[in-house]
């Protein structure tokens, strides 16, 4: 770790910071990573600010995937007492830039090239009106397909590349008694499924439209149908114990033989990995079927704060983030791959660096979209109107072009 912090301090005097250990500042820091890996990760952050010489302030708010957390900032921001940094993601980074309430990184991410260490799609949530006001961690990709090896060989049946295939898998997994698809029945991981969906069937330029854009003639039409139509199919394929059960709960149903199939992001990588499995022997990992890149990021924030040793610490905790050296420990700890390109790989697993490089074509191909349901495309309200509605459908015998009406008129009560 000292080595690391060394080599993030001198990384720091390279941007032109120069600043020696005794003069890293201050920084409060609010975040909901308080449990297991996360926990782990974002502690070796704190490490290395701490090990140049800057005071770390800690506020973990636990509960509520975040709205805790921003009931205690919003408080905070009312009575003119910011944190200096908080955990944001997508949406939420612009609503507070344009309260007037966050600082400027440009300084920082001007020296250093930002622009360049960045995806494009990214770079853009990290700003408000063309400036930096936040700093990307990692990058978690939302479609991935996760698989149980000798179930397939069961029924001789490769990973499906497209959702036609994976049908035709899955109902030959459901003769032979095999649950195709574990699934945990919660509005965020039907939304997730569905967004899956979405890009796997209409492609980037529909998945823009439709979940980003949020226009109506997208959301509206037949694409968006067979949407929900593939989305009735894949709720044939999940076992009765569905409801309620945690994302983590259907990680092991894969892992322990009780399921195919699950459609989740790469967190639950951290479950097999966890439990002592080998990318590619023990259990798969490959896209969802469709040629494009959900991407989920999380990202800190810096507020307007006052104090030279409060704005010294922004500028240090700015440059840590974005250093190779944090974003490789940070990532490999959490299971996502760093939000900075051209970070080292030896490290990563196997998974791991198809998702690199997966993200590289991607990105070159136009095709890279942010994540509806995990908070990086639309405001909370709207996201809000999609999870309820995906829900309710999943659950009930509704019609696809009921559900597509409805979720027109949702979108547009909620805009």
């Amino acid at each position: 770790m000292k080595s690391l912090a060394t080599a993030a301090l001198a990384a720091v005097a390279f941007a032109g910071l120069s600043l020696p250990a005794s003069a890293a500042g201050t920084v409060e820091v609010l975040h909901w990573w308080t449990s297991g890996g996360e926990a782990k990760a974002v502690g070796e952050l704190k490490a290395m600010f701490e090990e140049q010489g800057g005071t770390w302030i800690d506020s973990p708010v636990a509960g509520g995937g975040g709205d805790a957390a921003m009931t205690a900032l919003r408080a905070r921001v009312v009575a003119g007492n910011p944190p200096t940094a908080v955990q944001l993601k997508g949406p939420g980074i612009q609503e507070w830039a344009e309260e007037g309430v966050l600082a400027d990184l440009d300084e920082v991410a001007s020296e250093e090239e930002w622009d360049a260490l960045l995806p494009p799609v990214l770079a853009e949530i990290m700003k408000h009106d063309g400036e930096y006001v936040a700093a990307a961690v990692n990058i978690h990709r939302v479609d991935w397909l996760w698989a149980n090896p000798e179930l397939l060989a069961q029924v001789d049946a490769e990973v499906p590349t497209t959702w036609e295939e994976f049908n035709a898998v899955a109902d030959k997994l459901k003769e032979a008694g095999v649950t195709p698809l574990a699934h945990g029945g919660q509005p965020w991981q039907d939304a997730t499924i569905f967004e899956v969906v979405a890009l796997g069937l209409g492609g980037a330029d529909f998945y823009r439209k439709a979940l980003v854009e949020l226009d109506p003639d997208a959301l509206s039409s037949d694409t968006m149908v067979q949407v929900f139509d593939q989305m009735r199919r894949l709720r044939g394929y999940v076992d009765d114990g569905f409801s309620g059960r945690d994302w983590n709960l259907a990680t092991a149903m894969v892992m322990n033989g009780e399921a195919a199939f699950q459609i989740m992001g790469d967190w639950a990588k951290g479950e097999f990995l966890a439990a002592g499995k080998v990318p590619g022997e023990d259990f798969l990992c490959a896209p969802a079927p469709g040629n494009g890149y959900i991407l989920n990021s999380d990202s800190f924030a810096f507020f307007d704060v006052e104090g030279e040793e409060k704005i010294e610490g922004q500028k240090v905790l700015a440059s840590l983030i974005m250093s190779e050296e944090f974003q490789e420990i940070f990532n490999v700890a959490k299971g996502s791959i760093p939000a900075r390109i051209g970070v080292p790989r030896d490290n990563f697993d196997d998974c791991a660096i198809k998702s690199m490089d997966d993200l590289a074509g991607a990105t070159e191909a136009n095709a890279l979209v942010p994540s509806m349901a995990h908070e990086m495309a639309i405001p909370r309200s709207q996201r809000g109107e999609f999870l309820d509605l995906v829900t309710e459908h999943f659950n009930s015998d509704m019609s696809s072009q009921e559900a597509v009406d409805r979720l027109v008129e949702a979108i547009a009560r909620a805009s």
